[in-house]
């Protein structure tokens, strides 16, 4: 199931004068691990246009060297 798929299979529960949306949990995960992938892609495509930018050179495009940020980790 797609993450678009599981926001449309959506329940709905009223109580209390409130409507709650229910999911079962897998396709709550599901949702989630969408998202993060969409977010992920995100920010690849914004690294790759830093970099398309900067020529193809790193440290112009303000990338830091792993070696020197290692040890930060």
């Amino acid at each position: 199931m797609t993450g678009l798929e599981a926001l449309k299979s959506v329940q709905y529960v009223e109580t209390k004068g409130k409507r709650f949306a229910v999911v079962p949990v897998e396709d709550w995960e599901a949702m989630i691990e969408w998202l993060e992938g969409l977010e992920d892609l995100d920010i690849a495509r914004h690294a790759l246009a830093e970099i398309r930018e900067a020529g193809g050179d790193r440290e112009r495009a303000g990338w830091l060297r792993w070696d020197d940020v290692r040890e930060e980790l």
